[in-house]
């Protein structure tokens, strides 16, 4: 009984550790959306579909973010106009463009339909916590 119960507990601290792992591992930041998708700075005007995102400078990496793919999850409003933003769901983007300073007003400038995957539109700017895969 006690080989079990050793067990069972090497498997709960571990579940725990994990859990504590991934939680700690997500980014938080800002992010916006953007509707016109062509041209992109990483593939000029090839059609990379709608689950996309331009980089601010922080991502951007003198190119580098181009193709990396970015787990994103709502956590909440910027401002009072919409105050619950979130749909609770998580998106999936591909980096095609970058949005650069000073214009550029998130850390993610997602596709409309990414954001909306995430978030009310009519939020315009929301907090994330997003991760690469």
């Amino acid at each position: 009984m006690a080989v079990k119960t050793n067990i069972a507990l090497q498997l709960v601290l571990g579940l725990v550790f994990v859990g504590l792992f991934s939680a700690t591992s997500a980014i938080s930041g800002t992010a916006t959306y953007y509707n016109v998708y062509v041209p992109s700075a990483c593939y000029g005007y090839q059609d990379q579909g709608t689950m996309i995102a331009a980089a601010s400078d922080a991502l951007w990496d003198n190119g580098a973010a181009c193709g990396r793919m970015y787990s994103v999850r709502c956590t909440g409003p910027t401002n009072q106009g919409v105050p619950q933003p979130c749909t609770g769901n998580t998106v999936t983007v591909k980096i095609v463009d970058r949005c650069p300073s000073p214009g550029c007003q998130a850390t993610i400038d997602l596709s409309q339909q990414a954001f909306s995957a995430i978030a009310d539109v009519n939020a315009g700017k929301i907090n994330i916590e997003y991760n690469q895969v």
